[in-house]
Order: C-alpha cells, then structure tokens, then sequence
C-alpha cells in the first residue's frame, strides 16, 4: 500500500487544539472538516473525490457575500447546489434557481497534503447566465490526468449579481452593481482558506474562465481585492476591457424600477420581490434598452476600466493565457436563417454593422486570402470573430506587454475543423471545452465522437492548462515550443493537429482590424446589438 492509499483509507489528526485537515472514510464517503463545518462528498469510479454543492458564502439580495455560517454535524456535498436566477436556456443546469446560489464543487485525486495545482473555474453564460455544473466543466478526467484540484462555482447573475442601486439607495448599497464579481472574491477567499483540506496548494491557484468566465478572469486582474487569491489566470474567448458606468447603470435600475412600479423611495422592495416577477421585469427591461445587467465602475470595486486606457499594474507580475477560436460566432449567429448558406453580396451585406460600410471590400480581399478555400459564410465568420472576439483578445495582449507583463503572457487561437454539420460552423465559440477539460464525450455535438484527432486535440489543449497551471508556463510536451507573446514577434500557438506555434500569425488580418476600437467601446457586443 502506497503513501496515498494509506491516507484515503486511515484517520488523520493533528495536535490538540490546531485547526487542520482531517478526514475518514465510510462506505467511500469521505468526510472534510472546512473552517465551517465538516462536508461529506464521494469516491467516484474513477477514484476521485467529489464534493459538491458546498456553500463558500452567503449574501443579502444585492449585498457583499460573507463567509457561510458555520454548522454543527456532516453536511452532504454529494449535489450540486442551487443556481442563479436566469432563464431557462442550455447555459442553466437542472439545479432549482434561488438566493442561495454561492456553492462550490471540489474534484481531487485524494485528500491529503500534496499540495496539487488548484484550477478554480469560472462558468460561461456572459454575466448573465449559466451555472459550474455543466458536464463540459465535471473536473474528474482533467483531475486526474495532471493530479490537481478542480473546482467550479455558481454566484449571483443578472440583475441579482450586478444591480446598481448606489445612486437610488446611497452608501449602502454603493457594490451592488458588483456583487457578482464580489462572489468570485468570496469563493476564492474560501479556497485560500479551505482547499489544502481538499489536497490542493492555496498558494497555487489558477483561475480560468470561458466567454463569461473569460470576462471574470480578466476583472481578476484588475480588482485589488483578489490580487492576493491567485496567482496565474487563462481567458479563453472572453477579454473583458471595460465595464458599464454608473451612469448607463443607473438608466437600468430605473427602468426596472418603473417597471415594477416603484420609485427610489420604495426601491428596497427590490431585495423582497419574487424571484419570478423580479427576472421577468428584468427581461423586459434588457430587451428595451439593447443593455444588460454588468460590473460597474462604482468608484469603489473599480476606480478605473480594468484594461483601457491601460492594464492593470498591480497584477503584471501573474502570468496570463489567453486565446479565441478561430470563427467565434458561428456558434451565437449559426441559428440564423440561411448565415451558413449565403453568397459573397448576401455575406457583405451582414457585414455592415460590424465594420465601416467603406472598410468592407478591403476587409473581404485579406480574410479571404487567409483561407482561400473557404466559401462565403466562412469568411464571413472570421471577419465578424475577428472583430468581435480577437480585435479586443489583442488589445488585451498587447495591454499586457505595454504594462510589462511581457514574458509571462502566451496567446493561443483554436483552428482545429470540427467535423459536425459538415465542418460548417469550423472553429465555434465553446470548441475548446471538452478538449482542455477532456471531456470529448460531453461536447460530441461540437467534436463528433472520439477520435485520433479529439484524443490530439485533448492532450495538447488540456496538457498545455495543466502545465500553465503547474509553474505559470504552457509549455509541454504535447506541444511545440510556444514562446510568450511579445509585439514584435507575438509567437501564437495554433491549437490543431498538429498544433504550429507562428509568429504573428494572420497579420494582414490583425493589421486590419488595428483600425477599430475596442467593441466594448459600444456597450454590448456587436452580434447582441445587432441580433437582440
């Protein structure tokens, strides 16, 4: 029996009198005393433990989290927990939608001192929707390949996490437009304080996210209140550069007031009203204002945007990764009628809205000699990713380098052909999911089934998380020698089979778009402004 077999099937105890991580097992259902109160998770088939449902806080409607409240006696974790509040789409779970949403799910290879590489996820779904129990996020394949810890999240969304009340209700209130990033906080001040219970290092920690959760890695970075609970971060698909000003904010939480009948003398009613009438209104009123509910420059959360005019200084020092897939919105925009179908006027003519009228012949004549092969709706795809997504992925990049952050920051894009529909939707929003999760099996609809190339795609895209995770440098041996990003190289690892690390990569492509802004100079994203 080796060391760890030993510890999974013994009690451990420490000095009298010295909070530390003890645990037994009974029936494969290990038990974890956290600072508040012991858990009970489970063994699962392939010898992960699985806690899940765990509250890492509690919270008011509107207000700060605080830690939960401590418990006597064994709370299960064998569930995940509730959700926030949102509508009922593919990015919700099947979990009931309350209040009571700040849960946390854990996935470790044992429970002992091993100090493991903690990977804490922050879900997709905008700032809006989703939940940390999609089974493209289940941490048991990726925990055990690279012996880490895996942890994923719920916190409040919408109007519940990002309600700006400062102006309608004073001093009290003065975060509420951002109290959804203040849970992230509170999760990653739980793992700080609980997560060497659970066989990770919380010294360690990786933060990484996807469209939405791409967002919240990047307000990590430019929040002084987590710059101490972690310590490297990736963004994938979602560079977030700017945030709403009180201002735009307040014309939401009027609007939402006047819909519910209330005035700024009654708006405290808002933290009692029914979750149903409550999600309702706010629909309402995002559909009429062409805006949504988001973090705030409250003066206090942030004092300035988080990476325009400039990047965060204060977290130039934590290596970051960050990338896009190659045709981002054929995921967003593919349900359109007739969008995989059109011809080169037809394609031109979407065009407008996304770039200058003027700009477009131009911009057609350099994407398509990128991919000389590629039919109109293709092309189309890449023009409006490139400016929707990799235009503010770039700026981010280059913040980075500008900041002095130039030989920790690494730059991926995804150009690997899924084979479903035919290849039509080529390299979608979402595609690098079940490969850097390996979960191939739970993303069958985007990869098809396991092959040769998902099982490449796997072991390139999750070995390169892992090892980022590791020691804060994506280099493997699954991939060629990737170089951080700098502007006169900006070496860019094209995530493929095989995969090629290139030196800037699509330039003509990226020189074109450098005569744009930042899309979020505009409020949402173009595809929103344009489809909603």
């Amino acid at each position: 029996m080796d060391r760890r077999q030993f510890i999974s099937r013994s009690f451990m105890f420490t000095a009298a009198g010295v909070l530390a991580p003890q645990w037994a097992f009974a029936n494969a259902e290990p038990v974890v005393e956290t600072a508040q109160g012991r858990v009970r998770g489970r063994i699962n088939d392939a010898g992960i433990h699985v806690f899940k449902g765990m509250r890492y806080g509690q919270a008011e409607r509107f207000m700060p989290p605080a830690p939960p409240t401590a418990w006597a006696g064994i709370q299960d974790a064998f569930e995940y927990g509730d959700q926030s509040p949102q509508a009922r789409t593919r990015l919700a779970s099947s979990e009931p939608m309350t209040d009571d949403c700040l849960r946390i799910n854990v996935w470790t290879p044992a429970l002992d001192d091993a100090k493991r590489p903690v990977l804490l996820w922050f879900h997709g779904g905008g700032f809006e929707a989703g939940s940390g129990s999609s089974p493209l996020y289940e941490g048991t394949n990726i925990a055990r390949r690279g012996d880490v810890v895996v942890a994923t999240i719920n916190h409040r969304l919408n109007v519940y996490g990002h309600c700006y009340l400062g102006e309608v209700l004073g001093e009290e209130f003065a975060q509420s437009g951002n109290a959804g990033y203040l849970d992230l906080i509170r999760a990653m001040a739980w793992v700080k304080e609980n997560i060497n219970r659970f066989g990770g290092d919380p010294d360690n920690v990786m933060i990484y996210g996807q469209s939405g959760g791409g967002r919240k890695v990047s307000l990590c970075y430019a929040g002084h209140d987590a710059q101490s609970l972690f310590h490297k971060g990736v963004v994938q698909s979602g560079s977030h550069l700017k945030v709403q000003t009180t201002e735009r904010a307040s014309g939401l939480t009027r609007a939402l007031l006047a819909e519910l009948g209330l005035t700024p003398a009654t708006a405290r009613q808002l933290q009692q009203i029914d979750i149903e009438t409550l999600s309702s209104a706010q629909r309402k009123v995002i559909a009429a204002a062409g805006a949504r509910f988001s973090p705030v420059l409250d003066n206090i959360t942030f004092t300035a945007h988080p990476w325009l005019p400039d990047a965060p200084t204060q977290s130039t020092n934590k290596p970051m990764m960050l990338g896009t897939t190659r045709t981002e919105l054929s995921n967003q925009m593919g349900t359109e009628p007739g969008i995989f179908d059109m011809n080169e006027a037809q394609a031109k003519a979407r065009l407008i809205g996304f770039l200058e009228e003027s700009d477009i012949n131009d911009a057609w004549e350099i994407f398509q000699s990128s991919r000389p092969q590629a039919n109109p709706s293709e092309v189309f795809f890449t023009i409006v990713s490139a400016r929707g997504y990799v235009r503010d992925q770039t700026i981010m990049a280059e913040q980075r380098v500008n900041s002095g952050a130039r030989d920790n920051t690494f730059v991926y894009r995804l150009m690997w052909r899924q084979p479903v529909e035919g290849g039509r939707r080529v390299s979608q929003h979402s595609l690098d999911l079940p490969f850097m999760f390996d979960n191939v099996s739970a993303g069958a609809g985007m990869t098809g089934p396991e092959t040769q190339q998902t099982r490449a795609m796997a072991d390139n895209m999750a070995n390169s998380w892992l090892a980022f995770a590791r020691t804060g440098n994506p280099n493997n041996n699954s991939v060629p020698a990737w170089a951080a990003y700098d502007l006169s190289r900006r070496n860019t690892m094209l995530f493929d089979v095989p995969s090629q690390a290139v030196d800037d990569p699509h330039r003509e492509e990226r020189e074109f778009m450098a005569r744009y802004a930042s899309q979020q100079d505009g409020g949402n994203a173009l595809h929103r402004q344009l489809m909603d």
